[in-house]
Protein backbone atom coordinates (compact mmCIF):
# COMPACT_ATOMS: atom_id res chain seq x y z
CA UNK A 1 0.00 0.00 0.00
CA UNK A 2 0.83 3.54 -0.09
CA UNK A 3 -0.09 6.79 1.18
CA UNK A 4 0.83 10.42 0.81
CA UNK A 5 2.19 12.30 4.44
CA UNK A 6 4.48 14.67 4.49
CA UNK A 7 4.73 15.71 0.74
CA UNK A 8 5.66 12.10 -0.02
CA UNK A 9 4.15 8.59 -1.18
CA UNK A 10 5.14 6.26 1.63
CA UNK A 11 5.10 2.77 0.75
CA UNK A 12 4.27 0.52 4.30
CA UNK A 13 2.31 -2.49 4.92
CA UNK A 14 0.21 -3.37 8.41
CA UNK A 15 -0.34 -6.54 9.79
CA UNK A 16 -2.24 -7.85 13.11
CA UNK A 17 -5.56 -7.53 14.53
CA UNK A 18 -7.23 -3.61 15.59
CA UNK A 19 -7.00 -2.57 18.90
CA UNK A 20 -3.64 -4.47 19.85
CA UNK A 21 -0.52 -2.40 20.34
CA UNK A 22 1.45 -0.90 17.45
CA UNK A 23 5.16 -1.66 16.44
CA UNK A 24 6.61 -0.01 13.83
CA UNK A 25 9.87 -1.38 11.96
CA UNK A 26 12.29 0.89 9.88
CA UNK A 27 14.63 -0.35 7.10
CA UNK A 28 18.07 -0.09 7.12
CA UNK A 29 19.46 1.73 3.67
CA UNK A 30 19.73 -0.20 0.72
CA UNK A 31 16.87 -2.06 1.73
CA UNK A 32 13.01 -1.93 2.38
CA UNK A 33 10.13 -3.33 3.90
CA UNK A 34 10.05 -6.59 3.04
CA UNK A 35 13.49 -7.09 5.54
CA UNK A 36 11.38 -7.27 7.79
CA UNK A 37 9.14 -10.82 6.88
CA UNK A 38 10.07 -13.07 9.63
CA UNK A 39 9.48 -10.36 12.22
CA UNK A 40 6.13 -9.84 10.66
CA UNK A 41 5.07 -13.05 10.99
CA UNK A 42 6.43 -13.51 14.81
CA UNK A 43 4.56 -10.55 15.93
CA UNK A 44 1.47 -10.07 13.77
CA UNK A 45 -0.31 -12.68 15.95
CA UNK A 46 -0.42 -10.10 19.27
CA UNK A 47 0.47 -6.45 17.51
CA UNK A 48 -0.59 -4.27 15.00
CA UNK A 49 2.65 -4.21 12.88
CA UNK A 50 3.62 -1.09 10.22
CA UNK A 51 6.42 -1.76 8.22
CA UNK A 52 7.01 1.23 5.73
CA UNK A 53 10.10 1.73 2.79
CA UNK A 54 12.29 4.99 4.05
CA UNK A 55 12.38 7.63 1.54
CA UNK A 56 13.48 6.60 -1.68
CA UNK A 57 13.61 2.79 -0.96
CA UNK A 58 11.14 0.52 -2.19
CA UNK A 59 7.78 2.49 -3.51
CA UNK A 60 8.66 5.27 -1.06
CA UNK A 61 9.42 8.30 -3.08
CA UNK A 62 12.97 8.97 -3.83
CA UNK A 63 13.01 13.15 -3.49
CA UNK A 64 16.86 14.47 -4.70
CA UNK A 65 20.08 14.08 -2.34
CA UNK A 66 21.22 14.74 0.51
CA UNK A 67 18.52 13.52 3.28
CA UNK A 68 19.06 14.60 7.01
CA UNK A 69 17.91 12.45 9.91
CA UNK A 70 15.39 15.13 10.71
CA UNK A 71 13.86 14.94 7.46
CA UNK A 72 13.51 10.91 7.91
CA UNK A 73 12.39 11.23 11.05
CA UNK A 74 9.97 13.60 10.37
CA UNK A 75 8.67 10.95 7.35
CA UNK A 76 7.49 8.39 10.04
CA UNK A 77 5.82 11.10 12.15
CA UNK A 78 4.18 12.10 8.94
CA UNK A 79 3.07 8.37 8.40
CA UNK A 80 1.83 7.63 12.01
CA UNK A 81 -0.04 10.90 11.69
CA UNK A 82 -1.85 9.68 8.56
CA UNK A 83 -2.59 6.33 9.71
CA UNK A 84 -3.86 7.48 12.94
CA UNK A 85 -1.44 6.19 15.31
CA UNK A 86 -0.80 8.45 18.52
CA UNK A 87 1.64 5.88 19.89
CA UNK A 88 3.80 2.83 18.93
CA UNK A 89 6.68 0.83 19.91
CA UNK A 90 9.61 1.42 17.15
CA UNK A 91 12.10 -1.06 16.25
CA UNK A 92 15.05 0.33 13.49
CA UNK A 93 18.19 -1.55 12.25
CA UNK A 94 21.00 0.24 11.13
CA UNK A 95 19.78 3.37 9.46
CA UNK A 96 16.20 2.96 10.85
CA UNK A 97 17.78 2.48 14.60
CA UNK A 98 19.45 5.85 14.26
CA UNK A 99 16.45 7.24 12.75
CA UNK A 100 14.29 5.52 16.22
CA UNK A 101 17.42 7.68 17.75
CA UNK A 102 16.25 10.37 16.24
CA UNK A 103 13.03 10.20 16.92
CA UNK A 104 13.21 9.18 20.47
CA UNK A 105 15.11 12.10 21.03
CA UNK A 106 12.78 14.54 19.39
CA UNK A 107 9.20 12.84 19.90
CA UNK A 108 9.93 10.32 22.92
CA UNK A 109 6.22 10.88 23.67
CA UNK A 110 4.66 8.51 20.67
CA UNK A 111 7.04 5.94 21.71
CA UNK A 112 5.87 2.90 24.05
CA UNK A 113 9.32 1.33 23.82
CA UNK A 114 12.39 1.38 21.61
CA UNK A 115 14.72 -0.96 19.97
CA UNK A 116 17.90 -0.08 17.79
CA UNK A 117 19.55 -2.84 16.05
CA UNK A 118 23.21 -2.88 14.43
CA UNK A 119 23.57 0.79 14.95
CA UNK A 120 26.43 3.55 15.53
CA UNK A 121 26.01 6.42 17.26
CA UNK A 122 28.66 8.99 15.75
CA UNK A 123 30.01 9.36 12.28
CA UNK A 124 33.67 8.80 12.67
CA UNK A 125 35.84 10.55 10.35
CA UNK A 126 36.59 6.51 9.11
CA UNK A 127 32.78 6.25 8.29
CA UNK A 128 32.21 9.17 6.78
CA UNK A 129 34.99 8.39 4.37
CA UNK A 130 33.74 5.00 3.59
CA UNK A 131 30.61 6.36 2.93
CA UNK A 132 32.00 9.14 0.47
CA UNK A 133 33.08 6.45 -0.99
CA UNK A 134 29.91 4.61 -1.67
CA UNK A 135 28.76 7.31 -2.91
CA UNK A 136 31.07 7.98 -5.75
CA UNK A 137 30.88 4.23 -6.51
CA UNK A 138 26.99 4.33 -6.79
CA UNK A 139 27.06 7.77 -8.64
CA UNK A 140 29.45 6.21 -11.44
CA UNK A 141 28.37 2.92 -11.77
CA UNK A 142 24.59 2.52 -9.92
CA UNK A 143 23.25 0.25 -7.16
CA UNK A 144 24.60 -2.59 -9.21
CA UNK A 145 28.36 -1.70 -7.94
CA UNK A 146 27.22 -2.07 -3.85
CA UNK A 147 25.53 -4.87 -4.14
CA UNK A 148 28.56 -7.41 -3.32
CA UNK A 149 30.42 -4.94 -1.12
CA UNK A 150 27.01 -4.56 1.27
CA UNK A 151 26.39 -8.35 1.11
CA UNK A 152 30.12 -8.98 2.41
CA UNK A 153 29.13 -6.31 5.08
CA UNK A 154 25.65 -7.41 5.91
CA UNK A 155 25.43 -11.24 5.96
CA UNK A 156 28.46 -13.70 6.91
CA UNK A 157 30.24 -15.74 4.55
CA UNK A 158 28.66 -19.21 6.07
CA UNK A 159 25.09 -17.42 5.95
CA UNK A 160 25.92 -16.96 2.44
CA UNK A 161 26.62 -20.52 1.29
CA UNK A 162 24.28 -22.02 3.85
CA UNK A 163 21.40 -19.81 2.37
CA UNK A 164 21.83 -18.70 -1.23
CA UNK A 165 17.89 -17.76 -1.92
CA UNK A 166 18.15 -15.48 0.93
CA UNK A 167 20.99 -14.20 0.04
CA UNK A 168 20.06 -13.75 -3.51
CA UNK A 169 16.68 -12.05 -2.36
CA UNK A 170 18.79 -9.68 0.01
CA UNK A 171 21.19 -8.67 -3.47
CA UNK A 172 18.04 -7.94 -5.52
CA UNK A 173 16.24 -5.63 -2.26
CA UNK A 174 19.53 -3.63 -2.53
CA UNK A 175 19.53 -3.34 -6.70
CA UNK A 176 15.84 -2.07 -6.11
CA UNK A 177 16.97 0.75 -4.19
CA UNK A 178 16.86 4.07 -5.81
CA UNK A 179 20.08 5.69 -6.45
CA UNK A 180 18.66 9.09 -5.32
CA UNK A 181 17.29 7.49 -2.14
CA UNK A 182 20.70 5.47 -1.66
CA UNK A 183 22.60 8.72 -1.90
CA UNK A 184 20.41 10.31 -0.01
CA UNK A 185 20.63 8.27 3.17
CA UNK A 186 24.07 7.87 2.86
CA UNK A 187 24.47 11.38 3.04
CA UNK A 188 22.67 11.48 6.30
CA UNK A 189 24.44 8.86 7.38
CA UNK A 190 27.39 11.04 7.05
CA UNK A 191 26.33 13.75 9.63
CA UNK A 192 25.56 11.10 12.33
CA UNK A 193 25.67 12.91 16.21
CA UNK A 194 23.81 11.00 18.66
CA UNK A 195 26.23 9.35 20.72
CA UNK A 196 26.27 12.59 22.53
CA UNK A 197 22.72 12.63 23.39
CA UNK A 198 21.88 9.04 24.38
CA UNK A 199 21.61 10.00 27.95
CA UNK A 200 18.89 11.80 26.82
CA UNK A 201 16.81 9.54 26.30
CA UNK A 202 13.82 8.31 28.46
CA UNK A 203 11.70 5.77 27.07
CA UNK A 204 12.65 2.36 27.48
CA UNK A 205 15.40 1.02 25.25
CA UNK A 206 16.87 -2.61 23.84
CA UNK A 207 20.04 -2.21 22.11
CA UNK A 208 20.60 -5.17 19.73
CA UNK A 209 24.43 -6.36 17.67
CA UNK A 210 24.96 -9.31 16.10
CA UNK A 211 28.32 -10.75 17.73
CA UNK A 212 29.84 -11.08 14.10
CA UNK A 213 28.63 -7.90 12.88
CA UNK A 214 32.14 -5.77 11.10
CA UNK A 215 30.10 -2.55 10.76
CA UNK A 216 28.70 -1.64 14.36
CA UNK A 217 30.60 -3.92 16.57
CA UNK A 218 28.58 -5.75 19.41
CA UNK A 219 31.53 -4.20 21.69
CA UNK A 220 30.33 -0.35 20.54
CA UNK A 221 26.41 -1.38 20.23
CA UNK A 222 26.66 -2.27 24.15
CA UNK A 223 29.19 0.77 24.82
CA UNK A 224 25.73 2.99 23.21
CA UNK A 225 23.48 1.15 25.60
CA UNK A 226 25.45 1.76 28.61
CA UNK A 227 25.19 5.13 27.98
CA UNK A 228 21.21 5.27 27.69
CA UNK A 229 19.74 5.22 31.27
CA UNK A 230 17.91 1.61 31.86
CA UNK A 231 18.38 0.64 28.70
CA UNK A 232 18.93 -3.48 27.66
CA UNK A 233 21.46 -5.49 25.62
CA UNK A 234 20.85 -8.68 23.58
CA UNK A 235 23.43 -9.94 21.35
CA UNK A 236 22.56 -12.01 18.36
CA UNK A 237 25.21 -15.32 18.12
CA UNK A 238 26.52 -15.93 14.77
CA UNK A 239 24.58 -13.29 12.91
CA UNK A 240 26.23 -10.53 11.10
CA UNK A 241 25.40 -6.53 10.18
CA UNK A 242 21.67 -7.20 9.31
CA UNK A 243 21.12 -9.95 12.17
CA UNK A 244 17.39 -9.95 11.92
CA UNK A 245 17.97 -11.66 8.62
CA UNK A 246 20.62 -14.03 9.61
CA UNK A 247 19.04 -15.24 13.05
CA UNK A 248 15.44 -14.55 12.06
CA UNK A 249 14.16 -16.42 15.17
CA UNK A 250 16.73 -15.27 17.88
CA UNK A 251 15.92 -11.24 16.54
CA UNK A 252 12.26 -11.53 17.03
CA UNK A 253 12.35 -13.35 20.11
CA UNK A 254 14.42 -10.84 21.52
CA UNK A 255 12.04 -7.56 20.34
CA UNK A 256 8.81 -9.61 21.27
CA UNK A 257 10.30 -10.31 25.00
CA UNK A 258 11.56 -6.82 25.68
CA UNK A 259 8.10 -5.09 23.93
CA UNK A 260 5.92 -7.25 25.76
CA UNK A 261 7.35 -6.16 29.09
CA UNK A 262 6.34 -2.29 27.70
CA UNK A 263 3.00 -2.76 25.74
CA UNK A 264 0.89 0.66 25.86
CA UNK A 265 -2.38 1.39 24.24
CA UNK A 266 -2.09 3.00 20.32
Amino acid sequence: MRIRAGGIDIGYDVAGPDGTPWVTFANSIASDRGMWRAQVAALAGRYRVLTFDARGHGDTTATPPPYSFDTLAGDVVALWDALGIGRSHLVGLSLGGMVAVGLALAHGERLASLVVANSMMEATPQFVKSWDERIALARAKGLDAVVEPTLARWLTPAFVAADPDVAEAVRAMIRRTSREGFIGAAEALKTLDFRRRLAEIRVPTLFVAGTEDIACPASGVRAEAALVPGAEYAGIDGAAHISNIERPDAFSRAVADFIARHDAPA
